[in-house]
């Protein structure tokens, strides 16, 4: 080995040894503060175990181990205590329904469970701890737990609207809908799913904020932009009623905890204006050579949740992208006649029995009543046998039967005729093809020069 080589081992060593031989003076905190700590540890630790979803940082192993909907299956081992408490201390009924919805009755009483629960833990905890004045190495590791919890959950997030699938383009039903027939839910997911670079920028931003926080150099600035993101997160959820309230707020909360040891610093620098040292986490362990290691394995664990997204995103991108092929008529089709037992129907809106429309989409086929209600179907077209078969929505596992069976012709790329039997009564409908562009929504959507505002 070189002098050089030989001199530097030698300072490091020497450096390891000052770390481990020099430890920070630690203050006794106040009992406050103390009881505040064991309550937030118990509390976080809790939701993070019910909420399984936070747990996506360790992407790779759950996709491993668990089921596919490792979610719904952490919180149904719990369901029973919930329903339980619902219906003795609340009198409600707290059922968990398959909804996708994260703000059941079931959920939130169960957040009431482990508040309950960690307040009795930290009652234990301190009775039991009582003569401990800090938990400052507790704390250290608490808050790179919280920070890699955020990172994870960001990175999904983030990925899900960077490649614009969350929130997707209207469907073409959509387009036909009265505006006051939305829900708030409606309006959001269409406002954002209508602009695609919009949407995929707000995953930039919560993609940026996850990969800084799994590295401690950058961590301070990816909570400062975490907790930016999910503010607008809770802010939408609240305002559009979204049904993900409580874990946005969570996300919240736990990306204040990730700052709080850097609150000082930030207000010095952006409030006070004064200098400040780094805004750096607080070293895991006294030895800098172990730190080093542990930011190595933060940063890997960071790549190994990245790798689990873009698997995901790959098959989103393939779906979002041009790699879907749109299904055979594709469309919005308006009837121009339609005949039923050989009679033919006049456009009356008080008819229950014609159609106004037919929409084929992506998923769905949907028909459009004389009085505006439009119906999805699980519908089929198949190209090679020229058929159109449609059924009404399972309300079960069982299959629904079919309530129309139908042939069709196309006179024109934009003409299209029916024959077949709907809800067992034989039919012949002539259907014209309607120009998509015609919708505003659907049309040039930028300019550069604007004379007037584009309002309806």
């Amino acid at each position: 080995m070189s002098e050089v080589g030989r001199v530097g081992v030698v300072l490091m060593e020497q450096d390891d040894r000052a770390v481990q031989e020099s430890p920070e003076p630690r203050a006794p905190w106040h009992p406050l503060a103390r009881v505040g700590f064991r309550f937030c540890v118990a509390y976080i630790g809790l939701f993070c175990l019910y909420f399984a979803q936070i747990l996506f940082v360790f992407a790779g192993i759950a996709v491993a181990v668990l089921p596919d909907d490792a979610v719904q299956w952490q919180m149904q081992k719990v369901a029973p205590l919930a329903e339980w408490v619902g219906e003795h201390v609340f009198g409600v009924e707290a059922v968990l329904y398959q909804s996708g919805s994260g703000d059941q009755t079931v959920i939130w009483v169960m957040t009431f469970c482990l508040l309950v629960i960690a307040a009795a833990i930290t009652l234990i905890w301190t009775l039991l701890d009582r003569r401990r004045t800090e938990y400052r190495t507790l704390g250290t590791w608490f808050v790179t737990f919280v920070r890699l919890c955020v990172a994870g959950q960001l990175l999904w997030y983030g990925w899900a609207k960077l490649v614009p699938n969350q929130m997707p383009y209207p469907s073409l039903t959509t387009l036909l809908q009265p505006y006051g027939n939305l829900t708030k839910f409606d309006v959001l997911w269409n406002q954002v799913g209508v602009s695609p670079v919009y949407q995929m920028l707000l995953g930039a931003a919560e993609v940026a904020a996850g990969l800084l926080l799994f590295l401690p150099r950058t961590a301070t600035l990816g909570g400062m932009i975490g907790l930016i993101s999910m503010l607008q997160v809770f802010l939408l959820n609240m305002t559009y009623d979204v049904p993900v309230k409580i874990l946005a707020f969570h996300l919240v909360l736990m990306s204040l905890i990730v700052l709080a040891p850097q609150t000082r610093r930030i207000m010095n620098f952006l409030v006070l204006q004064r200098n400040t040292e780094p805004a750096t986490q607080r070293p895991l362990f006294r030895s800098r050579r172990a730190n080093r290691v542990a930011a190595v394995v933060q940063a890997a664990l960071g790549l190994w949740v990245t790798t689990a997204c873009l698997h995901d995103a790959h098959q989103a991108w393939y779906e979002w992208g041009y790699g879907t092929p749109k299904p055979e008529l594709y469309g919005i089709w308006n009837v121009t006649e339609f005949a039923r037992d050989g009679q033919p129907l006049p456009p009356l809106t008080t008819d229950e029995n014609r159609w106004q429309r037919m929409v084929v989409d992506q998923g769905f086929i949907a028909h459009q009543e004389m009085d505006g209600t439009l119906v999805k179907s699980m519908g089929e077209v198949d190209a090679a046998a020229r058929t159109i078969t449609l059924a009404a929505p399972p309300k079960s596992d069982a299959a629904s039967a079919p309530f129309a069976q139908l042939a069709f012709e196309e006179l024109a790329p934009d003409r299209l005729i029916l024959r077949g039997e709907i809800d067992g009564h034989p039919v012949t409908v002539s259907l014209q093809k309607q120009d998509l562009d015609s919708f505003r929504l659907r049309g040039p959507g930028f300019h550069w020069v604007q004379n007037e505002p584009a309002l309806s």
